[in-house]
C-alpha cells in the first residue's frame, strides 16, 4: 500500500504539473535557511514544525526540494483515505451474511474522506493540513489495532501540525501513563517535544516565541460576527446534504446500540469543533481546512453506518432483507452530484495550477537568465505581489519576510529594489532607485518575458 501511494503520488504530481501555494514554499524556504544555519521565522507562513521535519532534510536535495515535498504532501493525503477505509472497516465488523458489508463501508468512508469539500484543493497546493487529516485517522487506526506507540507517536506528529490536536495527545498521554506503566516515559517525551519544537525553534530564530500565533491572529480570513456559529456553518459546509443525513444516521445508531467506539470518535470530533470554536472568539480565523479532522472522522462514521446498515438487513426477513441495499443505493445515488461537482471543480483546479506552474517556471527562467539570485540580491531588496512573495523567497535564497509585497510603499522608500510583477503574459522585471555606482550592473535586470 505504501509503495502504491508514492507511485500515486508521483504520477498525480507529474500529471497535474502541480506546484505549493504562498505557505508550503514559505516551507521550503525554512529547510534551505535551515540547511544553512540562518533560519529566520519571523515571515510568513506561520511556524509549523511537522513541515519542516520533511523540508529541512529535502533541502540537501537542491531545486527537487520542492518535488519530494509535493510527493510527501499528496502521499500523506492520499494515506488519510485508506485509514478512513481500515476505520470503517473495522468499526463494521464481521459480517457473514453479507460479507461485502464491511468492504462497501471501508469504500464509502475511503471516498468520503476524498470528498470533503476542499480537501483536493489542499492537495494540489501541497499543504498540510490533509496529512495532518491523514495522521488523526492514523492514530485512531493505530489505537484500534492495539499499537498505542504508534497511536500516540501519530497524534504527537499531528499537534505538531495544527495545535488543536494537543489536546488529544495530552490526553493520550495521561491514558498511556495510568494503562501501559511502559509508555510513561515516551509519553513524557511525546508531551515534551510539541512546546519545545512550536516555541523553542520560534524563539532561537525570530523575535518572539509567539510569532506564529501573532501571525496567525492577523489573518485576514477572521471570521466576521458570531464565532459560533460562523464555525459550526462551516464545519458542516464539508459536506453535502446527503452525507449529513448520512452522517446523522450513524450517530443515532451509534446511540441506540451504544456503540462506545463510536460514540468516543463523535465525542472527539465535537471536542475538536469546540477548540476551534474558542480559536475564533481568540481571534484566531478557523477557516474550513482546519475542521477536516472531525469533518474526516465524522464520514468514517458515516461510512460504519452503512456497514452495520447492510449487516443488520440482511438478518431480517422477508422484504425487509433487501432494505439496507435500497438504502444504501439511494444514499449513493443523492452524493454522485456531489461528486460529479467535486470532479469539475477540480479539473479546474488541475487547469489553474498548470498556469501557476507555467508562471513559476518562467520566473524562475527569469533569475537565471538576469544573472542569477545573488545578482539581484546584490542590486536591491526583490519586491513583488503578496500572492508571489514565498516563491520569489524561495528562487531568490531569501526569508519570506525579507522580500517586499507592497510595490507601492518599497517604491516610495527610495531604497533600491528589483520589483517583479506578474503578468497575464509573463513577469516584468525593474530595478528602481538603483545605487549610482551598481547602475550600469543592474540596469540590465531590466526584462519582459512570456510564458
Amino acid at each position: 500500500m505504501l509503495l502504491a501511494l508514492i507511485l500515486a503520488s508521483i504520477l498525480f504530481v507529474v500529471l497535474t504539473d502541480m506546484r505549493p501555494a504562498y505557505d508550503a514554499y514559505g516551507w521550503l524556504v525554512w529547510g534551505h535557511q535551515a540547511l544553512h544555519l540562518n533560519l529566520n521565522t519571523d515571515g510568513a507562513p506561520s511556524w509549523k514544525p511537522l513541515t519542516f521535519l520533511f523540508t529541512l532534510p529535502y533541502a540537501l536535495a537542491g531545486r527537487a526540494q520542492m518535488s519530494l515535498w509535493m510527493v510527501t504532501s499528496v502521499a500523506g493525503s492520499l494515506s488519510g483515505a485508506v485509514f478512513a477505509a481500515r476505520i470503517a472497516y473495522r468499526l463494521t465488523g464481521p459480517s457473514p451474511r453479507r460479507r461485502y458489508a464491511p468492504i462497501a463501508a471501508a469504500a464509502f468512508a475511503g471516498l468520503g474522506v476524498l470528498g470533503l469539500d476542499g480537501y483536493w484543493q489542499q492537495i494540489l497546493i501541497a499543504n498540510s493540513d490533509p496529512i495532518v487529516v491523514a495522521l488523526c485517522l492514523g492514530a485512531i487506526d493505530a489505537h484500534l489495532s492495539r499499537h498505542p506507540r504508534l497511536a500516540f507517536a501519530l497524534l504527537v506528529l499531528a499537534s505538531l501540525g495544527r495545535p488543536e490536536a494537543w489536546l488529544f495527545a495530552a490526553l493520550y498521554a495521561i491514558w498511556a501513563w495510568r494503562t501501559i506503566p511502559s509508555m510513561r516515559v515516551p509519553a513524557v517525551i511525546g508531551v515534551l517535544i510539541i512546546p519545545a519544537l512550536t516555541f523553542g525553534i520560534p524563539a532561537l530564530t525570530s523575535k518572539s516565541w509567539l510569532s506564529a500565533g501573532n501571525l496567525a491572529l492577523n489573518s485576514v480570513n477572521a471570521l466576521q460576527g458570531d464565532k459560533f456559529s460562523g464555525v459550526i456553518e462551516r464545519f458542516l459546509g464539508l459536506y453535502e446534504l446527503p452525507m449529513l443525513l448520512a452522517v446523522l444516521f450513524a450517530l443515532v445508531l451509534a446511540v441506540l446500540r451504544r456503540n462506545r467506539a463510536m460514540l468516543l470518535l463523535a465525542a472527539a470530533a465535537f471536542i475538536w469543533v469546540a477548540v476551534e470554536i474558542a480559536f475564533a472568539l481568540h481571534g484566531f480565523s478557523a477557516v474550513p481546512r482546519y475542521l477536516m479532522e472531525p469533518g474526516a472522522v465524522m464520514v468514517v462514521l458515516a461510512g460504519a453506518g452503512v456497514g452495520q446498515v447492510l449487516d443488520a438487513s440482511a438478518r431480517a426477513s422477508g422484504v425487509l432483507r433487501f432494505a439496507g441495499p435500497v438504502v444504501v443505493v439511494i444514499l449513493v445515488a443523492a452524493l454522485v452530484p456531489t461528486a460529479r461537482q467535486r470532479a469539475r471543480t477540480l479539473h479546474g483546479e488541475i487547469s489553474d495550477r498548470h498556469h501557476v506552474a507555467a508562471q513559476d517556471n518562467s520566473l524562475e527562467a527569469v533569475i537565471v537568465r538576469d544573472g542569477g539570485a545573488a545578482r539581484i540580491r546584490a542590486c536591491g531588496q526583490p519586491v513583488t505581489g503578496l500572492g508571489s512573495q514565498s516563491v520569489l523567497a524561495w528562487d531568490t535564497g531569501l526569508n519570506v519576510g525579507s522580500v517586499g509585497y507592497k510595490p507601492g510603499k518599497s517604491i516610495d522608500s527610495g531604497r533600491p529594489i528589483v520589483l517583479f510583477r506578474a503578468e497575464p503574459e509573463g513577469w516584468e522585471v525593474r530595478p528602481i532607485h538603483i545605487l549610482a555606482s551598481d547602475r550600469v550592473a543592474c540596469d540590465r535586470l531590466r526584462t519582459d518575458t512570456t510564458f
